[in-house]
């Protein structure tokens, strides 16, 4: 078997192992399927070539000669199509490029065969090789034509795209750009013109660029590899040339000097250079690299940098903000967003954003729900939004990953970063594209993970402090309240004061005007004495209301010090109601009150009952109120109901409202100190519910929650009608 004969073998099982991979990569893609036949037929023609320059009879040479030109037929079809379907591009050619080819397989069969393929003749290094008819200068035309003509469709596109799609075109323009090259060289023989009989030895590796570039997403940049490969080829070439060279210029001097032994001189040489080799190459190959990647390498770096001092930011917003500013200025993207996880885990809100001029975003908040948080989710690693739009356009039909590159595009996101925290994803970077189109690579991936997980700590580290702060505002806000509590008795007293000053005031102005005879005076004196008269009298009522006001604010600011006595239990709810009527809007909600009216008394101290009953219906209210800024819910209208039935020994009386509710993972944080579930702007202290239980339990009573999250709440207070009483 000659050089010739071996290398066709060789280049037929590449190809064919090549196209399988293609194909197997993704059966069910139109360009996976065309990579493939593409190569397939490739390796159709050189094992038709391998078997026709081994054969010894004439007619059997002739035979496999036109079976190889069968597959040749279809290389240019398949790599037009290929590249038409690569390119997303709609062309008329097609259908003539198609029609043209089955033409010359046509030519083939007889009786048109001699035309087409006139004989085989025997070439020195080749064995059998093609005698052209008249017709196979015409099929060189076509195909030189139609390679040409899809080379200047990849080079057109080549400049109009970005990303993942441009690294991918260089790739297949390289890979396909050699091969045809070195291909066309097996055609010359035909012409009685000479060739090399070991360039398929090259041809049959120089697909595995187009390889690459189809079944990979995260393609390494092209001047790399070409880099890498020049150094891997100098550095080896010195290695095993230099032995060579000197047993080709110096071996009689060696002989001369060594005797015998002469083979040791290139023996050393070749073993100290093995050795040196793989330093030579990594030295070399990271000088490259920092030289081509130098750009990056530096905001990388500046990215590592600013990620360790991070943590020590406490201040969320300021955190935030310099993350998106950093991010987006160093590595000069379009954009980039910033969402956190809110407190009650429903939502991932937009905190941060730099944008462009003229880039906006209309996503305000993910849902947790969405097909974007479940694949970061399952991953746990950034994803890549072309990379999505490749595997949907290869057929990965599915109603996830269409929603999943639907939410991607509305983000205007290029890459998409999770900071995780364990196992809990916390927050999400979203960054655009960048300014210059390159993509983002796989050193960009690594480094936008390492400042993600660092800005986890830090945004976790600057949220606890954050709670710290909020937590100390609610102990003075409370310790507030309670100075403001032990001051009741005198302020009320003092404006009590003012309000009696007021009603003398109007009184005796109210006597005044009635003594005074008007019968004389015009209708427009009358009048202005009517309105006088009536502002007076709506001054006193007013002022009789202010004194209940008081009166009310300072029986329930008083700790009930008088102990447990007997009390009616709608005495207390009507207390209660009367207080929380003057915090909040009752008319905006329906409040129903389903109290029987033999309900037994309680032995309580009716103040304390007072305060319990108030913080139920306060923060039922709020629940409502939450449910309406986050659901926004067309005709949803508020209701807490109230309702109280008695057996032998309890009181049960239960407070239900319609409400946001409570997630089950928060019901047992309820009883907390400083735990709270509000979102609003009248955000709690955390302490109602704890001292809410603390009564109850000095009443030997019971508290139980029962509350599904989006439908609403229910506490039940069970209170005993003869209490064992605990320290009150």
């Amino acid at each position: 078997m000659n050089h010739y004969a071996f290398s066709c073998l060789i280049a037929s099982v590449s190809t064919f192992i090549l196209g399988l991979l293609v194909y197997l990569k993704n059966r069910r893609s139109l360009l996976n399927i065309m990579w493939a036949l593409f190569e397939f037929s490739i390796s159709l023609w050189c094992f038709s070539q391998f078997i026709e320059s081994t054969i010894i009879i004439p007619h059997w040479a002739l035979f496999w000669n036109r079976l190889m030109f069968l597959g040749i037929i279809f290389i240019p079809i398949c790599f037009f199509h290929a590249t038409v379907l690569l390119l997303e591009q709609k062309t008329k050619i097609l259908p003539f490029v198609y029609g043209i080819g089955f033409c010359f397989v046509l030519f083939l069969s007889p009786p048109f065969s001699d035309l087409f393929i006139k004989d085989v003749v025997l070439r020195p290094y080749f064995g059998y090789y093609t005698s052209p008819g008249i017709l196979y200068s015409f099929f060189m035309v076509f195909f030189g034509l139609t390679v040409i003509y899809a080379f200047i469709l990849m080079f057109n596109k080549l400049y109009r795209v970005t990303g993942i799609k441009r690294q991918q075109l260089k790739y297949v323009l390289i890979g396909s750009g050699i091969g045809f090259v070195l291909g066309s060289c097996n055609f010359l023989p035909a012409y009685n013109l000479s060739t090399s009989p070991y360039i398929n030895y090259l041809f049959a590796f120089c697909n595995v660029p187009i390889l690459y570039g189809i079944i990979r997403y995260r393609l390494m940049d092209v001047r790399l590899i070409a880099t890498r490969s020049g150094i891997f080829v100098a550095t080896y070439s010195l290695i095993l040339g230099t032995p060579l060279l000197i047993i080709y210029f110096w071996q009689n001097e060696l002989v001369v000097l060594f005797g015998s032994s002469w083979w040791i001189v290139p023996f050393l040489f070749s073993t100290t250079l093995a050795t040196l080799g793989p330093f030579l190459y990594i030295y070399f190959d990271s000088k490259a690299e920092n030289r081509l990647l130098r750009e990056q390498k530096n905001y990388q770096n500046i990215l590592r940098g600013a990620s360790s001092g991070m943590i020590r930011i406490r201040n969320l917003d300021l955190l935030l903000k310099l993350i998106v500013y950093v991010i987006t200025k160093i590595v000069r993207i379009k954009h980039s967003i910033i969402y956190l996880l809110n407190e009650e885990g429903s939502f991932y809100v937009l905190k941060a954003m730099r944008a462009a001029r003229g880039v906006s975003i209309a996503t305000k908040a993910i849902d947790v729900g969405s097909p974007l948080i479940w694949q970061l989710n399952k991953d746990k690693e950034p994803l890549v939004t072309e990379e999505f739009i490749i595997r949907l356009k290869e057929g990965s039909q599915n109603t996830i990953l269409l929603s999943l590159v639907e939410q991607l595009t509305q983000l205007n996101a290029a890459l998409i970063v999770p900071s995780f925290v364990e196992d809990r994803l916390i927050g999400i970077l979203v960054l655009g594209e960048k300014r210059s189109g390159k993509m983002y690579s796989q050193d960009d991936l690594a480094v936008f993970s390492v400042l993600a997980n660092q800005a986890a700590l830090a945004i976790e580290n600057a949220q606890f402090y954050e709670e710290i702060r909020k937590t100390q505002e609610s102990l003075f806000q409370a310790e507030k309240m309670a100075t403001i509590g032990t001051m009741a008795d005198g302020l009320s007293h003092q404006i009590n004061n003012r309000f009696h000053a007021l009603s003398l005031i109007a009184g005796d102005s109210l006597d005044v005007i009635k003594t005074y005879d008007c019968s004389q005076c015009s209708e427009e004196i009358k009048q202005i004495f009517n309105d006088l008269k009536n502002s007076l009298e709506r001054i006193q009522a007013n002022v009789l209301q202010g004194g209940e006001v008081v009166k009310g604010l300072l029986k329930y600011s008083r700790p009930g010090q008088g102990g447990f006595e007997r009390v009616s239990f709608k005495d207390v709810l009507e207390g209660a109601v009367e207080m929380v009527s003057y915090k909040i809007k009752l008319r905006e909600i329906d409040l129903v009150r389903d109290i029987p009216s033999n309900l037994p008394c309680l032995n309580a101290n009716i103040v304390q009952l007072q305060e319990v009953f108030f913080n139920l219906i306060d923060n039922a209210y709020d629940a409502i109120k939450e449910r309406q800024i986050y659901l926004n819910e067309e005709g949803y209208r508020g209701r807490i109901e109230i309702s109280a039935m008695s057996d032998q020994t309890c009181i049960h009386v239960n407070v239900q409202d319609n409400g946001i509710g409570i997630k089950t993972e928060d019901v047992k944080k309820l009883y907390t100190p400083f735990f709270t579930t509000k979102a609003t702007s009248r955000k709690g202290t955390g302490l109602g519910l704890y001292v809410i239980e603390k009564i109850i339990a000095s009443h030997s009573g019971q508290l139980k929650i029962d509350s599904v999250y989006r439908s609403g709440t229910c506490f039940t207070v069970s209170l005993p009608i003869k209490p064992t009483l605990a320290a009150a």
